[in-house]
């Protein structure tokens, strides 16, 4: 029996390959199955809501430009995934070379933007969570967030980020321990 969701993705893809208005049906039910899978991945690296949106949306463009050079050789979703995690690294490297200043050393701009987020309604402890992970390499944050948040299995994020279970099992248990190290002491 085929799971439903490579019932829908074959759907998804069919009418993307048929073009015209049945194109526009397919990316239409692209979004309604995935898109906010997608903005909460890309959330989780962007951090500001507006700015995810932003990422969400040349994600979006990029996948509605470029589904014909989908292969199907990985799940619709791993490719999705991978889009969107690219342009939300891009969106941070470009905010770097963009920084024009050194930090503070006040509170974190992290804090102060979340504060200040409107969509943003966590407590002080989902504050302290969420810069914990900020300080993580890019990496272990990936698999932190895949493993903390979408509760994904390890057979399920190697085969996405194309990395052993083993690697994988290691980077989340540095990125506990960096992240449990952080809480303790940012008491």
């Amino acid at each position: 029996m085929v799971p439903n969701s490579e019932i829908v993705d074959e759907k998804i893809l069919s009418l993307l390959r048929e073009g015209g208005s049945q194109a526009d049906r397919g990316f239409r039910l692209l979004l309604e199955q995935y898109q906010e899978r997608l903005y909460w991945q890309i959330r989780r690296m962007v951090l500001d809501h507006e700015d995810a949106n932003d990422v969400l949306q040349n994600c979006l463009v990029k996948v509605y430009r470029s589904h014909h050079s989908f292969e199907g050789k990985s799940k619709l979703f791993t490719w999705l995934y991978r889009i969107a995690t690219n342009e939300a690294i891009t969106f941070l490297n470009k905010r770097k070379q963009t920084a024009a200043s050194p930090l503070d050393a006040g509170e974190s701009p992290l804090a102060n933007r979340l504060r200040a987020d409107e969509h943003f309604d966590g407590d002080e402890a989902q504050l302290k969570l969420l810069a914990a992970i900020e300080t993580l390499p890019d990496k272990q944050r990936q698999v932190f967030n895949l493993r903390y948040f979408d509760e994904m299995s390890y057979a399920e994020m190697s085969q996405l980020l194309g990395t052993s279970e083993g690697a994988l099992k290691a980077s989340f248990h540095h990125a506990a321990k960096k992240v449990e190290g952080y809480l303790v002491n940012c008491d």
